[in-house]
């Protein structure tokens, strides 16, 4: 059995997103954590009632995102994450953006969470703040020294919203070497969130890779059967959502929808 099917219960786990409300110490931070923690807790509730095999918290209220978080952005992720997890009974990941493995981290560790997301791991990318680099050798360590082993590491390859640097380096090359540096498992995504990832890069790195293939953007209840008949798994959000709150009749139908199909193949 592989960490993933131990850890999510299933061989296609569906990871739903949590998009936290701006938190402390950004532009768009309203000054009430209540309702920070009232609309996550929400949101995570009705994915899990859905049928959810995992939730990834991100902090996406936090555009613009900057390289590293602040103090006060660390600690209200992880708090937040702590009381997300203790009010669900689904693996809790989390995703410190814009790719801050620190943070991510050490938010993954103080909140007893299972997983991260890192979306710059192997690649120099080049994004709307700048150019990112890569950061799986520190990443590794950094999880070494906080005894935090057991946390899986999900690493995007070219991931969504950035240029590489480098445009002659190809998304196999881009797998291959973060399976190489560490990463438990990949992420191929679509050019945007909501976007569909193309089925072709995703059957391109499932050639090259023998850890989970994740799709990371624009799964859903229409085209999930084509998507999941490659990949290992997906992380959804978008499509979820009605008026930009989790639906759980929407979550319940994708994840119905994705039962029906591993009755059919298995």
């Amino acid at each position: 059995m592989s960490w993933c099917e131990e850890l999510f219960g299933t061989n296609k786990p569906i990871i739903g997103m949590v998009h936290l409300k701006a938190l402390p110490g950004t532009a768009n931070f309203d000054g009430d954590m209540e309702k920070v923690y009232a609309a996550a807790i929400k949101d995570a509730k009705a994915l899990e009632e859905g049928g959810v095999n995992g939730i990834m918290v991100e902090n996406d209220g936090d555009m613009p995102f900057t390289h590293l978080l602040t103090t006060e952005q660390t600690a209200a992720l992880a708090a937040l994450t702590a009381v997300i997890k203790e009010h669900t009974n689904v693996p809790i990941g989390v995703d410190a953006a814009f790719s801050d493995y620190k943070s991510a981290l050490a938010c993954a560790k103080g909140a007893r969470a299972d997983f991260i997301r890192l979306p710059v791991f192997v690649d120099t990318v080049v994004s709307f703040n700048g150019i990112m680099e890569a950061c799986s050798g520190e990443a590794l360590k950094y999880r070494k020294a906080i005894n935090a082993t057991e946390i899986r590491i999900l690493a995007d390859v070219q991931v969504k919203y950035t240029h590489m640097l480098n445009p002659n380096i190809s998304l196999e090359e881009s797998a291959v070497w973060a399976g190489a540096c560490g990463a438990d498992g990949v992420i191929v995504t679509g050019s945007h969130t909501g976007g569909e990832t193309p089925l072709d890069a995703v059957k391109r790195v499932k050639s090259k890779v023998k850890i989970p293939v994740f799709i990371g953007s624009g799964v859903t209840t229409d085209n999930a059967d084509e998507q999941l008949d490659i990949a290992d798994g997906a992380i959804v959000g978008s499509s979820l959502k009605t008026d930009g709150v989790i639906d759980s009749s929407k979550v319940r139908e994708l994840m119905e929808k994705i039962l029906f199909r591993c009755a059919s193949v298995g």
